[in-house]
């Protein structure tokens, strides 16, 4: 495998975090966000995703939202930092990179 093609399938934690006022709305995101990754809070997700599963997981969320109501992040995490997160009380372990994927 080429170090190119290595790059491009590298999956990278990424944490996604929202605000949004409509229930409807809301839950269509969630449910959305539920297929790249894990709910981690009430409206805070963690995925392993490579670089183009992130930027599709983007463009969906766009047509979802309403920006002049709604807030959204999304942080990409590097490696070393991705190993320094750290919780505390109920919350779930942050999320694994699976062996298998299936596509």
């Amino acid at each position: 495998m080429t170090d190119e093609k290595k790059r491009v399938e590298e999956r990278r934690r990424y944490v996604v975090a929202y605000d949004i006022p409509d229930d409807r709305r809301r839950n269509r995101v969630a449910r959305f966000l539920n297929g790249y990754g894990e709910r981690v809070q009430y409206s805070v997700w963690e995925c392993m995703l490579t670089a183009s599963q992130a930027e599709k997981m983007w463009a969906g969320l766009t047509r979802l939202i309403r920006k002049e109501e709604d807030r959204l992040r999304m942080y990409r995490l590097c490696p070393v930092c991705a190993g320094e997160v750290r919780t505390l009380g109920q919350a779930p372990p942050p999320v694994e990179v699976p062996e298998v994927y299936i596509a």
